[in-house]
């Protein structure tokens, strides 16, 4: 039997800046019940017809109430997208935040910037766990432009 095409999510991490980033902005999920209070990137599907970027921009407005400007992809150390579950397959950008001030509008219930030695200080979702350490290892040494 073929196995479906993944459904690909698009995410924002969401720093202060993307030269030297002091702090991440992490979700808390609201629902469903199995992922309440566990954290995440905002984001969320891409609808058919649309692209990547397009859907970026329109779940963060979504979600945050806001505007952003993308950095680069962050993909995994063997490149691609990051493996969130069985069917689903996670693209990450880097973002910084042009216009607005970020609530909890859909999906969220708080939000919280971390400082760099706290970003793996909240319970991310498991998939989350290996995205966030990268992000780490990539704003020590390059930046996230």
């Amino acid at each position: 039997m073929a196995h479906p095409d993944p459904v690909i999510v698009v995410a924002a991490a969401l720093v202060d800046a993307l030269d030297a980033p002091s702090s991440l902005l992490a979700a808390r999920r609201r629902r469903p019940t199995n992922l309440a209070g566990r954290w995440e990137f905002p984001g969320g599907k891409v609808d058919p017809g649309e692209t990547v970027v397009d859907a970026l921009h329109r779940e963060i407005r979504e979600e945050l109430g806001v505007r952003i400007v993308l950095g680069r992809e962050i993909e995994p150390p063997a490149g691609g997208s990051w493996p969130i579950s069985a069917r689903y397959r996670l693209r990450l950008w880097a973002a910084t935040i042009s216009d607005g001030v970020p609530e909890p509008l859909v999906e969220h219930d708080e939000l919280r910037w971390l400082a760099p030695q706290d970003w793996l200080s909240v319970p991310w979702l498991d998939a989350d766990v290996p995205i966030v350490e990268e992000l780490a290892r990539q704003a020590a040494v390059v930046g996230l432009r």
